[in-house]
């Protein structure tokens, strides 16, 4: 019993290490990209390049695109967390599915529900601002 526990914890653990990883990347590519963006649009003045016009449009695009996909994502993750936490509410309330430690288990489905949905939102977030952050500090202004 005791072991069940610790390998759910363990796993709550390494989710919450992989979230917590994503937002101190994204938290720091994002200032890169924006500081490297607006000093391209600085120096491209009024009359930018063919380049400069591609990589300004692609600001907007890449934008809209990323929280498109980080909402769907989210919308789906939420829409699995809730058939899985009304599943674990219905093992509290049954003593014959639950067993002693269900509303521990409850708890820790609530935990793994909302850093599911926090780790599916920002995973098209991070993939963009980080791969953005590594192009545009490869790329010649």
């Amino acid at each position: 019993m005791t072991r069940l526990l610790e390998d759910s914890m363990a796993r709550v653990h390494r989710r919450t290490n992989r979230v917590s990883r994503q937002a101190v990347e994204l938290a720091v590519a994002v200032p890169q990209v924006v500081v490297q963006r607006m000093a391209r649009m600085a120096m491209a003045g009024v009359n930018p390049s063919a380049r400069e016009r591609r990589e300004f449009r692609l600001m907007g695009l890449e934008k809209m695109a990323a929280f498109s996909e980080s909402w769907m994502a989210m919308h789906l993750q939420m829409f699995h967390a809730s058939q899985e936490l009304a599943f674990s509410l219905m093992k509290v309330w049954n003593p014959m599915l639950g067993g002693k430690d269900a509303w521990f288990k409850s708890a820790q489905a609530y935990q793994s529900a909302m850093l599911g949905v926090l780790g599916k939102g920002m995973a098209p977030l991070h993939k963009r601002a980080v791969g953005n952050a590594r192009r545009l500090s490869r790329t010649r202004s």
